[in-house]
């Protein structure tokens, strides 16, 4: 495959490890210290949203729940309206945020023939799409191109979750805050 320079990633690979005593690289990001550095740009009770550090697309985020599991029936009614309710800010966070044309999401279950490198902890991979993108890039080209620094998505996703009803911003560099709705809800 073809590489595409991209100077701003050798941040993340020479990062310090933020929690050491974590087998499962999702479960590190659960706690709320130094969310931008991680790009986590929303959280709620039971999820987070984090930015794929290998995007397919500017904007590619994973809504992940803090259970540590990779079968999704064994998420309790309570993550599992928290993950969707997450996955519809995202929605509209990156709509508002990115404008995207259209939009791809889905889980990799049941391992690697999923397509998948992380099967033990469910996520949700939601893409942006454009019409006219380079998704052919990598079928065609074996090359993926990214048009836009993750930083930059990072910021213009986040302002737009700092943006919707129910949410506060504990910090700068803190995730947005997703409040919990009213019971019943």
């Amino acid at each position: 495959m073809d590489s595409v320079f991209a100077p701003w990633r050798i941040e993340w690979v020479e990062r310090d490890e933020k929690n050491p005593d974590a087998d499962c690289v999702f479960c590190a990001f659960r706690d709320d210290e130094a969310d931008r550095e991680n790009r986590v740009v929303a959280r709620s009770d039971h999820a987070f949203v984090l930015l794929n550090n290998y995007p397919y697309n500017p904007g590619h985020v994973m809504v992940i729940p803090h259970a540590h599991t990779g079968e999704y029936g064994a998420l309790d009614d309570e993550t599992l309206l928290d993950h969707a309710r997450l996955k519809q800010r995202a929605f509209d966070a990156l709509e508002r945020g990115l404008g995207p044309d259209a939009f791809n999401a889905g889980l990799n279950l049941g391992g690697k023939a999923a397509g998948g490198s992380i099967d033990d902890h469910l996520h949700t991979h939601v893409v942006p799409r454009w019409d006219g993108d380079t998704n052919f890039m990598p079928v065609v080209g074996d090359t993926q191109v990214i048009v836009e620094a993750v930083d930059d998505s990072y910021d213009r996703i986040r302002d737009a979750f700092a943006e919707q009803d129910g949410t506060s911003v504990p910090g700068p560099d803190a995730a947005v805050r997703v409040e919990a709705p009213p019971k019943g809800l």
